[in-house]
């Protein structure tokens, strides 16, 4: 087997070996012999890798271990559509589609707290009340479908289980009554220090700046201050340790910023009256600061340091964003590529037409944000995913047949060309479709065997007289021709136009099909000529082929030959 690695030794020992180095497993083997092999290894769920089985025959895939927070249920489901297998899930969230209260925040970088999570967990389960007491972070996990279906409430219950998510340490009032904590990062660090200061004292001085005014750690953010400290290797280290990112200012940006607490010495040593302060609010984009400047010195450090905090609107996931552009092909889900469907499954957040997520519907997870936006609003389409990429979050953006073909992944790719996109951050992934003309092809057999073309005939972005001279072109060079878009409510006149070019060069009995909505329900196909096109009812939903001088019908078939025999009966 190419690429496969042969194991020499026992089976028992081989697992113990990867189990250290993978994030996942997949076993061919009976679900017990695979309980047995990992039963030593098993530690805590937090850290253990996924474990998934798949049967014999290839009929089934169950998730064993680490279905939430080491992602075997994302694994088994993904393997199963490979498969076209039946996905086996046995946690209670999973199967029914309740929120999954340990991977919550992982979407928005959110860093757990303390808590009772089994207790927590176990309530959500059993569909039972739990308060949610938000203060800071990202709303958009509410609009999930998993959080519309389960008993969490938005309003304060005494006595009830509560999931915390806080930029503070524990607020667990009553002891008895099991609460977890989320902590979004929100809390930015401005950071002024003395040229050596050292890590030791930096790190001191934040610990008692966060415990004095009562902030977890977990809500940091990252350090701002001056460009000048960019090399400061206390605050580089730190940063380096912490997993903080370091955002440094010129002078010229800090004295713009209004400050409670300006300095005079400062402004004569860095050319800004204010580092700390100044550097907190340019981070987090606010108005106001949570703590004014603190400035520490230790005997037993060198060096001095001064500390202010301010809270952004919007937290730091942390994570690297991803563009995902998903064409669906005609809409039934087996005529979706696996790995468009694989694409869809593990987003965090999915854009489209309100029609085409339906179309997905059954791809959809109930953790995921799904946000349908009208027909006409592409272009905010395309600025919304592009926003949720660069904050952090993976999207996928989807159109029906080919994305790249009058489909959004032209417009995302606009969009970002116009804010500066490096090319590399956010991520981009095109995942290709099959095209309405390629759909409409297939149900009629091969009317696509010779050269042939697309046309839209829109011109809501494209003039009518660019179009017009398309056709003409195409009509007089006999490609076979599809063309989409053919009729609007409020545009009609453009078919009839587009067919009277035509007939300028072919014969009005040219072989013309008509294909709406292909392997869809509601799929109509009508096998017309040239002359009679336009009595047969025509939307935007509707792709029109136009053969060729050699194209022909037989039946419901549609062919038009490419020369492999001289002269077709």
């Amino acid at each position: 087997m190419g690429g496969a690695k042969v194991y020499t030794d026992s089976l028992k020992t081989h697992v113990a070996e990867l189990w250290k180095t993978h994030r996942g497993l997949i076993f061919g083997l009976a679900t017990g012999a695979v309980v047995r092999l990992i039963a030593p290894l098993l530690q805590h769920k937090s850290c253990d890798p996924a474990v998934v089985v798949v049967d014999e025959t290839g009929k089934f895939v169950i998730s064993l271990c680490s279905g939430h927070q080491g992602g075997a249920d994302k694994l088994t489901q993904a393997i199963a559509r490979l498969l076209n297998a039946t996905p086996i899930l046995t946690g209670t969230a999973s199967t029914l589609g309740l929120p999954a209260v340990d991977i919550l925040g992982n979407p928005f970088g959110w860093q757990k707290g303390v808590g009772n999570w089994t207790e927590v967990s176990a309530a959500v389960a059993r569909n039972e009340p739990v308060q949610v007491i938000q203060e800071a972070g990202s709303t958009l996990w509410q609009s999930t479908a998993s959080f519309q279906k389960s008993s969490l409430t938005l309003e304060t219950t005494p006595n009830t289980p509560a999931i915390y998510i806080t930029p503070h340490p524990c607020q667990c009032l009553t002891p008895h009554i099991p609460s977890i904590h989320w902590h979004p990062r929100v809390l930015w660090l401005g950071i002024g220090c003395e040229r050596g200061t050292s890590r030791e004292l930096i790190k001191s001085a934040i610990t008692q700046v966060c415990q004095e005014y009562q902030f977890a750690e977990q809500a940091i953010a990252g350090i701002a201050t001056i460009d000048l400290k960019a090399d400061e290797v206390g605050l580089v280290e730190l940063c380096r340790d912490c997993n903080f990112p370091l955002r440094t200012f010129s002078a010229d940006v800090l004295r713009s910023v209004t400050v409670p607490n300006p300095s005079k010495i400062v402004d004569a040593e860095v050319g800004t009256p204010s580092v700390a302060e100044a550097a907190a609010l340019c981070a987090a984009k606010a108005q106001n600061l949570l703590v004014a400047k603190q400035i520490f010195r230790a005997a037993e450090f060198q060096g001095a340091v001064t500390v202010a905090i301010a809270q952004a609107e919007q937290e730091y996931t942390g994570r690297a964003g991803r563009l995902l552009l998903v064409g669906i092909g005609p809409g039934q889900l087996d005529q979706i590529t696996p790995a468009a469907q694989a694409a869809i499954a593990s987003a965090d957040a999915v854009i489209g037409y309100s029609l085409y997520i339906d179309l997905v519907a059954p791809l959809l997870q109930p953790h995921q944000i799904i946000e349908a936006l009208p027909i006409t609003q592409e272009r905010q389409r395309a600025q919304r995913a592009i926003s949720l990429a660069q904050w952090g979050l993976t999207v996928a953006v989807i159109s029906s047949g080919d994305i790249g073909i009058y489909g959004m992944a032209g417009l995302v790719l606009e969009e970002l060309l116009l804010q500066g996109w490096d090319g590399k951050t956010p991520n981009v992934e095109v995942f290709p479709g099959i095209t309405a003309m390629q759909a409409a092809a297939a149900r009629l057999g091969a009317p696509l065997m010779h050269d042939f073309c697309a046309i839209s005939l829109s011109d809501l972005l494209t003039p009518w007289e660019v179009i017009e001279k398309r056709l003409h072109a195409a009509a007089q060079a006999d490609f076979v021709t599809a063309l989409y878009n053919p009729r609007s409510q409020t545009r009609i006149q453009q078919l009839t136009s587009a067919i009277e070019i035509f007939l300028q060069y072919r014969h009005p009995q040219t072989p013309v099909a008509v294909v709406r909505s292909a392997y869809r329900q509601d799929e109509q196909i009508t096998l017309t000529t040239l002359e009679k096109v336009l009595d047969v009812p025509v939307d935007m939903l509707t792709t029109v082929l136009i053969g060729n001088q050699s194209t022909r019908t037989q039946g419901d078939w549609m062919i038009t030959p490419r020369g492999y025999n001289a002269v077709l009966p």
